[in-house]
């Protein structure tokens, strides 16, 4: 009998393929785990560099994270690390922000936020004399909700609706059904603590006068694991992410925009790219958002749940300008987050999510990373982007024609009031706007951040992970569950263990289609 070291060639198992549509951090996560149980994984981004919503901008010198730049549960990346066999710390250094955001009111007056019990303490004190009872029961009820929300649910997949019926007693202990809005005035009275305990669900697409209370838990995750801002910026969480990819054997190709997702037998099996190359597929994992995955990518013959009128009925969440600029000068004050708070809170959020109308007023975020890391500008200089939350693009705004007397006005707000002399120091500017949010980003309705993150269209009622359409389609990012923001998308990859079969499951029942009329994928 021969043996391989007689001669005879070993046999290679087949290997089972996944491609992975866009490299945001939901895709790049999934890539990264599917990589880890057997796949051979390809990612295709259609931009001309991944990240996604993660992009990079360079210009005069200066570095430009387009988002996400706050980062609020590290251990999500460094399990994607270890999957690897790996260290994140030896590849990404992460350091803490303090205070996590200094929030300033439209009469000046601040409140520093921070992950320190005694410093919140007496910040509470100070802002709102005998509201300390108060803030502590807010705590307390954010780290109930947290341990239900996010330990116990954050990475299951809600498939059945008899899955959403098992955590109703808890949602309703919890009191799941208040707004974030609600529960912070269960506890506290002082206005402006309300304020500073909602404003976070913003940062997920949340109106806190409509978000569940369940989103209250992001006050314990960032209490529990701290802010923190990667060196070098979020690029290099993206380039860290994109080598772990390759090191498994996996590729991930820029400008390669996906047309079609690929059905045969009532099951995905591959990509058509819009070069009209077609790429063959075990699995198709879409991290574009969910909305414009199934209006645009899934032909409608395929859709039963997710039709072209279901998704236009849903409720979407508020989009954003944003404007990255370069300073010549520094502005040493300006802590890392700042949140600039406007003369209206509820009326401003009112025109955002149900009026989609363009106030001539706005709050703002305003992010320095040089207050971190100065090698993101020129010697001397300072780096910034302010984002204002607006209404998406069915306010009917015309942003070609809006967008520069809109970051005009930010900018004369800004330099009256957190940068001064600002207008005349800006020597370098970039804007991204709800249109480019649509035509850029595929957003549908250049949403920000998917689907509004209500009690409605929540765990089982927003899109499923494992698509309800068409068998081996999946779905990441902040249109599925759990949502937006970054703990979010990648507990939205964390959840694919659950329900993509292993690698070697999937080529051993399901071999790759036939090479005749698929090709792969040749590098942009």
């Amino acid at each position: 009998m021969l043996t391989p070291s007689q001669g005879l060639p070993a046999v290679t198992p087949p290997q089972a393929h996944a491609v992975v549509i866009g490299s945001g951090f939901g895709g790049l996560a999934a890539a990264v785990r599917l990589g880890a149980r057997g796949y051979r994984v390809t990612v295709l981004e259609q931009l001309d560099a991944p990240g996604g919503r993660g992009y990079v901008h360079r210009q005069d010198g200066f570095t430009f994270d387009a988002g996400p730049t706050v980062i609020t549960a590290p251990f999500l990346f460094e399990e994607l690390w270890s999957l690897c066999g790996r260290r994140m710390a030896d590849d990404i250094d992460l350091r803490p922000v303090a205070p996590f955001y200094r929030v300033r009111f439209d009469d000046g007056s601040t409140f520093d936020y921070s992950g320190d019990p005694d410093a919140m303490r007496a910040e509470v004190r100070r802002l709102a004399p005998g509201d300390e009872d108060g803030y502590e029961c807010f705590l307390k009820a954010s780290e109930a909700i947290y341990k239900v929300g996010f330990e116990q649910l954050g990475h299951v997949s809600f498939e059945r609706w008899t899955d959403m019926a098992r955590v109703l007693p808890d949602l309703l202990k919890l009191e799941g059904y208040r707004t974030v809005w609600g529960l912070a005035c269960k506890h506290v009275k002082n206005e402006k603590l309300r304020v500073v305990l909602t404003f976070q669900s913003l940062l997920v697409g949340g109106n806190p006068f409509s978000t569940t209370s369940v989103y209250c838990l992001i006050a314990f995750l960032e209490r529990r694991f701290g802010v923190h801002f990667a060196m070098g910026g979020t690029g290099a969480l993206v380039r860290g992410l994109v080598n772990l990819i390759e090191g498994q054997g996996g590729r991930v190709q820029c400008g390669q925009t996906v047309q079609e997702i690929l059905v045969e037998d009532g099951r995905a099996c591959g990509v058509c790219l819009a070069s009209g190359e077609r790429l063959g597929a075990d699995v198709v994992v879409s991290n574009a958002d969910a909305a414009w995955t199934y209006r645009h990518l899934l032909p409608a013959r395929h859709r039963r749940h997710w039709t072209d009128k279901r998704i236009a009925k849903a409720r979407y969440s508020m989009s954003l300008f944003v404007w990255y600029f370069g300073t010549r000068r520094q502005y040493p004050d300006v802590a890392h987050h700042t949140i600039s708070l406007g003369p209206r809170y509820r009326g401003l959020l009112d025109d955002i999510f149900a009026k989609k109308h363009l106030a001539d007023d706005f709050s703002l975020y305003l992010h320095r990373p040089t207050a971190t890391d100065p090698s993101l500008a020129p010697p001397g200089c300072d780096t910034f982007y302010v984002l204002a939350p607006v209404p998406h693009l069915d306010a009917g705004v015309n942003w070609r024609e809006r967008a520069e007397p809109y970051r005009a006005s930010i900018a004369r707000r800004l330099s009256e009031t957190l940068l001064p002399g600002l207008e005349q120091e800006v020597v370098s500017s970039l804007m991204l706007t709800p249109q480019d949010f649509q035509d850029r980003l595929s957003s549908y309705k250049g949403a920000a951040f998917a689907m509004e993150p209500v009690l409605t269209q929540s765990a089982w009622f927003r899109p499923h992970n494992r698509s309800e359409e068409v068998a081996h389609l999946y779905l990441v990012g902040a249109g599925t569950h759990p949502g937006a923001g970054l703990p979010g998308v990648l507990s939205s990859a964390r959840v694919l263990d659950a329900v993509v079969p292993h690698g070697r499951e999937m080529a051993r029942h399901f071999p790759p289609p036939a090479e005749e009329g698929f090709a792969h994928v040749r590098p942009a």
